[in-house]
C-alpha cells in the first residue's frame, strides 16, 4: 500500500457534520453495487476534519463484510491521519445499526486511542441516500 495526495491540501472537503459526511459518501459510493452487497470504508481526515482520501477496506456479502482491523490501521498511519470516520452500506436499507456493528466500532475506538486518533463517526448509508450515524444517536 502506498499512500499520494492526489488532490492537494487546499482543495481537501471540510467535515462539520454527519450529513456532510453522508452526503461526500454516498456521491462516491457506486450506485450500481450499493443496493447489493455490504462495503466497509474509512474517511481520512487531517487535524482541521478535511478529508484527506477514502479508502475502500473491504466488499462482502448481502448481510456482512469482513474488517481487519490491521489494514485498517495499517491505511489510517500510512496516511497520517489524525481523525477518521468508518462507514459502511446496508443494502436492505435498515437505519439501525446491529449489535455486531456497535461492536467493531468500539473495537476500533479503543484502538484508536492507543494511536491518538479520534474515531468521530461510524455512518451507514443507505442506498437511497439515507443514513445513520453514530455520533447523533450518541453510540460513539
Amino acid at each position: 500500500m502506498s499512500y499520494k495526495e492526489r488532490i492537494t491540501s487546499p482543495f481537501w472537503q471540510k467535515i462539520n457534520s454527519s450529513k456532510d459526511a453522508a452526503d461526500l459518501l454516498f456521491q462516491h459510493w457506486d450506485k450500481n453495487t450499493i443496493w447489493l452487497h455490504e462495503s466497509f470504508k474509512v474517511v481520512l481526515l487531517n487535524n482541521s476534519n478535511k478529508v484527506k482520501g477514502i479508502y475502500q477496506l473491504s466488499k462482502g456479502g448481502i448481510t456482512g463484510t469482513l474488517v481487519d482491523i490491521r489494514i485498517l490501521f495499517a491505511v489510517i498511519l500510512k496516511s497520517l491521519s489524525v481523525a477518521v470516520i468508518l462507514t459502511h452500506n446496508h443494502p436492505s436499507g435498515t437505519l439501525k445499526a446491529s449489535e455486531a456493528d456497535k461492536k467493531l466500532t468500539n473495537k476500533i475506538k479503543k484502538a484508536a486511542e492507543l494511536f491518538d486518533i479520534k474515531v468521530l463517526d461510524h455512518i451507514l448509508i443507505m442506498p437511497n441516500g439515507d443514513y445513520y450515524s453514530f455520533a447523533d444517536e450518541g453510540i460513539i
